[in-house]
């Protein structure tokens, strides 16, 4: 299963933005984006590539199903286990992700 990681955009130039994903910035591709993206929006991030903007009335229930899913998932479980892979691709940790 693929998911994407949700983070906030800090900066948009062109079609890339820098977006933040719990404190660590990385660039993101905006070319696959379903409508146009500013700083302080939301997107969902999936290896690298923006593949959609968080409407503003689902960012906090989507950053509460990540931080619960981060934080009280069993080490077993497979999809806590994509999103901290995600999350470790995102902050440039190849090992985790491989």
């Amino acid at each position: 299963m693929c998911l994407g990681v949700p983070g906030k955009v800090i900066e948009v130039a062109g079609n890339v933005a820098t977006v933040d994903f719990w404190g660590v910035r990385r660039q993101v591709q905006l070319d696959v984006v379903d409508e146009p993206v500013a700083p302080g929006d939301y997107i969902l991030n999936h290896v690298g590539f923006a593949i959609r903007r968080i409407p503003e009335s689902e960012i906090a229930e989507t950053l509460a199903l990540y931080e619960q899913l981060i934080t009280q998932a069993e080490q077993d479980d497979l999809m806590a286990e994509d999103v901290r892979n995600e999350i470790a691709g995102a902050r440039g940790d190849r090992r985790a992700v491989d």
